[in-house]
């Protein structure tokens, strides 16, 4: 992703449901089509779905269509196992091993499904695979039945990408990916070449991270093949606009992620929802403020002064800098 080129930019595709009855008014069924025709309207230029609850009333050809006629590229598929009941005691650590197993089938539906969509990540948020009380959980036994899961997901595609999406807690109180370092040490003992890391902001925020470091540890010991963009108060997942309460620190993880050659589409993945904004308008101002702030980044990367406040970690002198970039 070079800071001084075009970026694709794609959204959290559910919260264009926002309204439906006023954007689609007499229509009772509101189709994936639909909701990313009116995605395109807000400058989105890709697409992330989600399986399998996008693809319930939509098949590969259909999808691919709609991605033609709004001129969206697929940057790829997020597993969503928590909208099963099924799994709420975990997916690849459900005390049940056919209940892991169907999860684990269910993924690998999901990567064929991808491979004939022409896509090629995956994401894992592994939300439900956790616990909330002391005495729950064989903690062995769930890293043990994690690994063997993901490294069969991993060998039944291997030109397909899985990235695993960590967040401290939600819907579980504990989850058992909550940070980069427990991420990265999964990976470590998978040893996959086809696996990697997608990072959301909001989840850095509230691991107690600061996001550039942790991309920086990713991009040393694995690769970052996604990124999330939103904000919050480091409590939840808020999933703020951009820059809303972190604009320092999301442009100092863009500055990191020029750093570290990251290629790949922003996402946002933010809730509008719950103040019941205007997704397209939410949209907008996301794509607004990312641009400006890759423009700051892009002056900031090979910044001679910056780069020597750094290296005798002169805060204040750094913070001039930034803050001249930010505010003028």
């Amino acid at each position: 992703m070079s800071l001084t080129s075009d970026v694709r930019y794609a959204a959290r595709l559910n919260a264009f449901k926002i309204g439906a009855a006023a954007y689609w008014p007499g229509k009772n069924d509101v189709t994936l089509p639909d909701i990313l025709a009116r995605a395109a309207t807000a400058g989105l230029t890709a697409a992330d779905l989600n399986y399998p609850d996008h693809f319930a009333k939509d098949d590969v050809t259909h999808i691919r269509q709609a991605l033609d006629d709004t001129g969206m590229v697929l940057n790829g598929l997020a597993m969503r196992y928590y909208t099963d009941p099924g799994y709420k005691l975990g997916a690849f650590t459900h005390p049940d091993p056919a209940t892991c197993q169907a999860a684990i089938d269910e993924t690998k539906r999901g990567l064929d499904t991808l491979a004939e969509l022409g896509g090629s990540l995956m994401t894992l948020w592994m939300g439900q695979d956790g616990f909330d009380y002391s005495f729950q959980m064989d903690y062995a036994r769930a890293w043990e039945d994690t690994l063997r899961a993901m490294e069969e997901v991993a060998g039944h595609n291997p030109d397909l990408d899985i990235a695993i999406e960590y967040k401290p807690n939600e819907p579980r109180g504990f989850a058992l990916m909550p940070d980069a370092a427990t991420t990265l040490l999964a990976l470590k003992e998978l040893d996959q070449p086809n696996m990697g890391v997608t990072l959301d902001f909001a989840h850095m925020l509230y691991a107690d991270e600061m996001p550039a470091y942790a991309a920086a540890l990713i991009a040393r010991h694995s690769r970052i093949l996604g990124v999330h963009l939103n904000d919050g108060y480091g409590k939840w997942d808020n999933g703020l606009m951009v820059g809303a309460v972190h604009p320092i620190q999301t442009i100092e993880l863009l500055v990191e992620l020029e750093r570290a050659g990251y290629d790949g589409v922003i996402y946002f993945d933010t809730f509008p929802d719950h103040s019941g904004l205007d997704p397209v308008s939410e949209a907008r101002t996301n794509i607004a403020a990312v641009t400006r702030m890759r423009e700051i980044a892009a002056g900031l990367v090979d910044h001679a002064d910056l780069r020597a406040a750094i290296a005798r970690q002169d805060a204040p002198e750094a913070m001039r800098i930034v803050q001249k970039a930010l505010m003028g």
